[in-house]
């Protein structure tokens, strides 16, 4: 029976080709560009309609904390049962090089623009997996779950954090896909994050009288040179996990990423400013992680030192086992349908299973992009895969559920 309804679930896909393809160039038009978060409304708008003409019913959440551009959040199911698979992506995309990465272009097998890879090919993927489902007319044990966000690409705070917050995000969740561009492997960990910007305040003076001045870089040093010290020990851990290539297995703090101080040359700086960018292996825990930072800092300012410091992103790390049933489903599925099985591997960033996984949801990111292409000026799909893409969340769906 299950091979009968996944040939209906091939034909289905098969038929809706031309559509699938048109929807991602739609949704590639339009610029959500985060930040700021451009364009929001008219995305969702137009996978709210696709939704009604697919026959499923969707809620639009307006995120309240929005301060000037509105977010919204969409959410969707099909089935009646209570344990849910979810589908979950973003809608944001990273700002583009060029205007012209919003006018989508089909050139040798390939769908060229912002987002096609990351994730806007995914979306469509997954809504129109639901909609071959559906077609089959076969009945689930459960549900499928759409749960499409903003803001992902700087850091789900007015997305899916707002959701999971609020007891939306992965209710009677029995696991979750999401289509980042993972290039054939399947990503079922991610590093964590904290990020620090540190300001050293001091006094200027012109050169000539520096010692009426507070030199705000030469305070910075002491701390500079613990950190040092400490990201010496961090990055002598490395975990267990799969990561490309194998040299990026080691836990990371970089310092500097954004810095400067100081208005001329001549002059005492009065301020210094640098970032600290914390990333966290899944072995390791955030908050110990994030108080050995603060404990740093803290023992330099008690020496004197006039300083101030936030903490902009925090992130948890994830992992999920390969031995698990969605994991099982989804790589055989792969196998069939891409002819091998695929590699499991971390993300050596943040990735949204992060929140399902907080919940004991196992989740994990598979999709049709390229991650080396993802963000670029010349970023794109291959259509074939984006096909072959729909199918596998299909069939993992129907296996999950059926």
């Amino acid at each position: 029976m299950n091979e009968i309804i996944k040939n209906k679930i091939l034909s289905s896909i098969h038929r809706d080709k031309n559509d699938i393809v048109q929807f991602t160039k739609d949704l590639v038009a339009v610029a959500t560009e985060n930040p700021p978060g451009n364009h929001y409304k008219p995305c969702v708008d137009l996978i709210e309609n696709k939704l009604f003409e697919i026959g499923l019913d969707c809620e639009i959440i307006e995120v309240p904390e929005s301060e000037s551009l509105k977010r919204y959040c969409i959410v969707s199911s099909y089935g009646a049962g209570e344990d849910t698979l979810y589908f979950h992506g973003h809608y944001d995309v990273v700002p583009a090089s060029s205007n012209k990465q919003f006018n989508p272009l089909i050139k040798s097998g390939k769908l060229y623009g912002r987002g096609s890879a990351d994730m806007k090919s995914g979306l469509a993927a997954m809504i129109y997996a639901v909609k071959a489902i559906k077609n089959a007319e076969t009945d689930l044990k459960g549900s499928i779950g759409l749960t499409l966000v903003p803001d992902e690409e700087t850091g789900g705070i007015l997305g899916s954090q707002y959701l999971s917050e609020r007891g939306i995000l992965g209710r009677n969740g029995i696991g979750m896909l999401t289509p980042e561009p993972t290039s054939g492997v399947v990503w079922n960990a991610n590093r964590g994050a904290i990020s620090f910007k540190i300001t050293i305040n001091g006094k200027p003076a012109h050169v000539g009288l520096q010692h009426e001045g507070i030199n705000a870089f030469e305070k910075m040093l002491p701390l500079a040179n613990a950190l040092l010290e400490l990201k010496e020990e961090v990055e002598s851990r490395v975990t267990r996990y799969s990561v490309q290539p194998d040299s990026a297995r080691h836990s990371i703090l970089m310092m500097g990423g954004q810095s400067g101080g100081g208005s001329n040359f001549n002059l005492v700086p009065g301020e210094f400013s640098f970032t600290l960018d914390r990333r966290i292996n899944p072995e390791e825990e955030l908050e110990t992680e994030k108080q050995k930072l603060v404990d740093v800092i803290e023992t330099i300012r008690d020496e004197g030192i006039d300083l101030e410091y936030q903490i902009f992103q925090e992130g948890y790390s994830s992992g999920v086992r390969e031995d698990i049933p969605l994991a099982r489903a989804l790589v055989s599925n792969i196998e069939t349908v891409m002819g091998k099985p695929p590699e499991f591997e971390m993300c050596p960033g943040l990735l949204e299973i992060r929140f399902y996984a907080q919940k004991g949801i196992p989740a994990f990111a598979y999709g049709p992009g390229l991650l080396t292409v993802s963000h670029g000026p010349d970023e794109y799909v291959e259509i074939d895969n984006i096909m072959k893409h729909t199918a596998i969340y299909a069939f993992t769906a129907l296996d999950m559920l059926e």
